[in-house]
C-alpha cells in the first residue's frame, strides 16, 4: 500500500509537467484566489489520512501538518496571484516556510518510529506539490523550467555530470569523505534499474525543485542570470548539507562537495529549458556515489 500511494503522489506531481494542467489551475486561481485555501486542506486531510491509515495520526500531528501547509499559503493570498517581477522576499520566506520544517524533521517525535519513513516521504510529496501549486500556478514564478525536458536537456544533464564528477570523486578522496572506487557488491543490472529511478525521483526531483527551480530562479530572477548568483544558490545548496551524515557534524565535507555539485546541477539548469537537467545530472551523482563508492 505504501508503495502504491507514493507512486499515487508522484504521478500527480508529473502531471503539473502538463501545461494544460498548469493553464487550468493557474486560471482557476486566477479567477478565484480563494480557492488557494482548498489546497492546504486537502493536503492536509491528505496527510492525515495515511497517517491514521499508519496508527500515526493524532491531534497534535494534525494541527502541526494544517499550519505548515496553510502558512505559506496565507503569505502567498496576501501576495495576490501573478508573476512578480522581480520576485519578493516574502516569495523568498514561503520557500523558507516550505523547506526548513522537512530539512531540520519537525514533527518527526509526533511519529511512531515505524511510520516515519513512510510519512516522511509522504511529507516530501506534500511540500512539491504545495511548493508547485503555490509557485508555479498561483504566483506564476518565471523561470521555473518545470517542464518535460528535450533531449538537449538530458544532454546537458550528462554533460555537467561528465565534468563535474571526475573533481567530486578525487576530492571527496582527498577529504576522506568517500571511499575508494569498487564495483558493487552484487552488480545486477535489475537491482540498478530499480534502484536510479527511486534516486531519481526520491531525492533528486524534489531537491532540484526546491534548489534550482525555487531558489536558484529566486536570486536570478531578483539581482540577474550571472555567475554571483550561481555561486550563491550552490552556497545554499552545500549549506543544506550541514547536518547531514555520516561524518561528525556540522559535516563540512559534505558542504563543500555539494556546493561544488550546487554549481554543476545550478549552470545545467541555467543553460538547458528544464529542470529535469538539474535532475539528470543530480541523480547521476547520487547513483554513483551510491553504487560505486
Amino acid at each position: 500500500m505504501h508503495i502504491a500511494v507514493l507512486v499515487l503522489l508522484l504521478l500527480v506531481i508529473f502531471g503539473f509537467l502538463h501545461p494544460a494542467l498548469q493553464d487550468r489551475v493557474r486560471d482557476r486561481l486566477r479567477a478565484r484566489p480563494a480557492l488557494v485555501f482548498a489546497v492546504p486542506l486537502a493536503l492536509s486531510a491528505l496527510f492525515c489520512a495515511l497517517a491514521a491509515a499508519s496508527d500515526a495520526f493524532s491531534l497534535p500531528l494534525a494541527s502541526m501538518i494544517l499550519a505548515y501547509t496553510a502558512a505559506p499559503t496565507a503569505v502567498a493570498y496576501l501576495q495576490g496571484t501573478g508573476p512578480a517581477r522581480p520576485p519578493s522576499w516574502l516569495d523568498l520566506a514561503i520557500v523558507a516556510m516550505v523547506w526548513l520544517p522537512l530539512e531540520f524533521s519537525l514533527g518527526a517525535s509526533l511519529i511512531p518510529r515505524p511510520a516515519q519513513g513512510f510519512l516522511h516521504s509522504v511529507a516530501y510529496g506534500v511540500a512539491i506539490l504545495l511548493g508547485l501549486i503555490l509557485f508555479l500556478c498561483f504566483r506564476a514564478l518565471p523561470g521555473m523550467k518545470y517542464r518535460l525536458p528535450a533531449p538537449r536537456d538530458i544532454a546537458y544533464g550528462a554533460a555537467a555530470f561528465a565534468l563535474c564528477a571526475p573533481i567530486l570523486v578525487v576530492l571527496g578522496r582527498a577529504l576522506d569523505f568517500i571511499p575508494a572506487f569498487h564495483m558493487p557488491a552484487h552488480p545486477a543490472a535489475g537491482t540498478l534499474a530499480a534502484q536510479f529511478p527511486a534516486i531519481f525521483a526520491g531525492t533528486a526531483l524534489p531537491e532540484e525543485i526546491l534548489f534550482r527551480s525555487l531558489i536558484q530562479n529566486w536570486f536570478m530572477q531578483r539581482y540577474g542570470f550571472n555567475t554571483r548568483m550561481l555561486l550563491l544558490s550552490a552556497f545554499v545548496f552545500g549549506c543544506a548539507h550541514l547536518d547531514n551524515g555520516p561524518q561528525p557534524l556540522p559535516n563540512w565535507r559534505y558542504m563543500i562537495l555539494a556546493t561544488i555539485a550546487g554549481v554543476a546541477y545550478g549552470k545545467a539548469f541555467q543553460k538547458s529549458g528544464s529542470v529535469f537537467s538539474s535532475v539528470t545530472c543530480h541523480a547521476l551523482v547520487d547513483a554513483t556515489k551510491h553504487f560505486f563508492l
